[in-house]
């Protein structure tokens, strides 16, 4: 059975991009397009993994990481944040001590071979 991704970014390209490269490379996806539509969905289908964008419409992605973080039977699903904020972001989430460092940082524009590499050493 595929491991199951759960993509969000407020982006619909680049949604399509990543959903077609991960089904590609044998994963099955679910997409959100916004942090509430991410957190709702992580809840009603308990994915693998979570690529999760960081400037998004409804509710942040700094918001919704922590709010991924904080719940019991979610805080275990890694993370890879997916932005073109870059190095920025991940010096600021791993200076939170309230929550966990995200398992994986991605900057967009995304490395196609880096991302697999790495969503393959996470839920492997």
């Amino acid at each position: 059975m595929s491991k199951k991704i759960l993509v969000v970014d407020d982006d619909q390209d680049l949604l399509t991009f990543m959903t077609t490269l991960l089904e590609d490379n044998g994963y099955s996806t679910i997409t959100a397009l916004n942090g509430k539509e991410c957190y709702e969905k992580a809840i009603k289908d308990n994915p693998d993994l979570i690529t999760l964008d960081m400037t998004m419409p409804e509710q942040s992605g700094v918001r919704t990481y922590r709010d991924l973080k904080d719940h019991e039977n979610l805080k275990k699903i890694p993370v890879i944040v997916v932005t073109a904020i870059g190095e920025n972001m991940e010096t600021f989430l791993s200076k939170r001590r309230q929550i966990p460092r995200p398992e994986g940082f991605m900057t967009k524009p995304v490395d196609q071979e880096k991302l697999i590499e790495l969503i393959r050493n996470l839920v492997s």
